[in-house]
């Protein structure tokens, strides 16, 4: 039996579950989210609780039993604390700011790199090298960090580029000045 997936899901005090087949829907505080299960997995909501099982211990059923927990959790999780990731950006003239609704960096190329704030999703630029993003889809997160790093990757030179806070780029030597062919 998956450890994970037999640990039921707790629902807190403010978050309303519903579950319909295979379809789990989580409101709280901070939004909805709405999310459809695989045809294998049995879904139940027991009074303050939602318990998955699974048919049999085929591989992929095993594989799946602790997925949907671990996701009808990070949703469960999202609606009441909401998820968070937080980048740095290191470089001379590098620098983020927000205007409304948009991101706007100056990462060094010949134009600004302007992105639109998904719904669901706050961008906040609390300092120049500094970008959070919030939201409380744990996926959406992840992924809209992530198109923001990729707009200028840190380099292994010098490091300089857009990094999630606490990553540790690993860094090469440089050229060393040897003696060339004549």
């Amino acid at each position: 039996m998956s450890r994970i997936g037999r640990m039921p899901v707790e629902i807190p005090a403010g978050v309303d579950v519903k579950v319909n087949g295979q379809e789990v829907t989580v409101k709280g505080p901070k939004g909805t989210l709405n999310q459809t299960f695989h045809k294998n997995m049995s879904i139940q909501k027991e009074g303050n609780a939602v318990i998955i099982t699974r048919p049999n211990d085929e591989k992929l059923n095993r594989a799946l039993h602790g997925l949907t927990r671990a996701l009808i959790a990070n949703m469960v999780n999202g609606v009441t604390k909401g998820f968070e990731k937080s980048l740095d950006i290191v470089g001379v003239g590098f620098r983020a700011q927000k205007q409304g609704k948009k991101l706007i960096l100056t990462l060094g190329y010949s134009h600004p790199v302007e992105m639109e704030e998904p719904a669901g999703i706050t961008i906040d630029v609390p300092a120049q090298d500094k970008i959070i993003v919030k939201g409380a889809n744990k996926q959406l997160v992840g992924e809209v960090a992530a198109q923001i790093r990729e707009k200028r990757p840190p380099e292994p030179y010098k490091g300089k580029g857009i990094k999630y806070t606490g990553e540790t780029i690993i860094r090469k030597e440089g050229k060393t000045g040897g003696k060339g062919k004549k």
